[in-house]
């Protein structure tokens, strides 16, 4: 599949803010079934953007305003094709052990519901259990856009049983890790089976280990296992590790923050306009 990403996220802010720095984790990685074909990432405003890795092999980019700004805009735009694996992560840049993804996070701590619900999933093999918990937790969450925000964690978001990707994907972590499993989390795009939309936001889900396999893709809140539709941007123990986008400022009073994303299968988007 050949998918198009359109990505662009908006600060406005009431008064004039200074000294502005944003950590941008927005540009994938290629691996042996996810190949760049182009990718560019601009900034409306004068400043410099400085290119580097973090601690999870991610590809990070820091940008620095000169001066203050009432504004800022950053959009990133690029083609990624991308071949099926069955779900099985190929040839991706791995600085960190399994095992390290074994450790909790305060947004992916599990208490004693989430334990409870984990070991009902679990299963004679891995591979089983991770299945398992892919499914059980599609059933037991209703997706809502209404009721979480990025700082929820993955007790809260079980106990209403409702959330976005973010919260599916941080109970999937805290069940896979209390029963003994590496995981983590994963921020991307995702295209929609009628070949992609515009949305309010990226997409997140999960990649887990099995010992034979490697790193798996399961995404819980569409209750499937990775296809080809997906690309993989940035990794990480938690939403946190992985966000798109973090920042600091100085001033600036209120900020109101607009985001759109479209992800678009090219070849889907070619037909329709040969059939009209």
């Amino acid at each position: 599949m050949r998918i198009r990403i359109d990505y662009q996220t908006r600060y406005d802010y009431a008064l004039p803010a200074t000294n502005v720095v944003q950590l941008l984790r927005v540009q994938p990685r290629a691996t042996e079934d996810q190949h760049i074909l182009t990718w560019r990432i601009e900034v409306d405003a004068d400043g410099s953007l400085r290119t580097g890795f973090d601690v999870y092999g991610n590809v990070t980019h820091i940008f620095y305003a000169e001066r203050g700004i009432d504004s800022l805009t950053l959009r990133v735009t690029g083609e990624v094709a991308t071949q099926d694996s069955h779900g099985i992560v190929r040839g991706s840049v791995e600085p960190l052990a399994p095992l390290l993804y074994r450790r909790g996070t305060a947004l992916s701590t599990a208490d004693a519901a989430l334990c409870a619900f984990a070991a009902e999933q679990q299963r004679d093999d891995r591979l089983s259990t991770l299945h398992a918990l892919l499914t059980g937790i599609h059933g037991a969450m209703t997706f809502d856009a209404d009721v979480t925000g990025t700082g929820t964690d993955a007790i809260t978001a079980f106990g209403l049983k409702r959330g976005v990707c973010q919260d599916f994907s941080h109970i999937y972590l805290a069940c896979a890790r209390h029963l003994g499993i590496p995981a983590r989390y994963v921020s991307g795009h995702f295209v929609h089976i009628d070949g992609g939309a515009v949305e309010p936001a990226g997409h997140a889900w999960v990649e887990a280990w099995d010992e034979t396999l490697g790193w798996l893709g399961f995404d819980p809140t569409n209750g499937i296992a990775v296809t080809p539709s997906y690309i993989r941007v940035a990794v990480g123990h938690d939403y946190l590790a992985a966000a798109p986008v973090r920042g600091a400022r100085r001033g600036g009073g209120d900020e109101t923050m607009t985001v759109s994303v479209s992800a678009v299968d090219v070849a889907a988007i070619q037909s329709q306009s040969q059939s009209q």
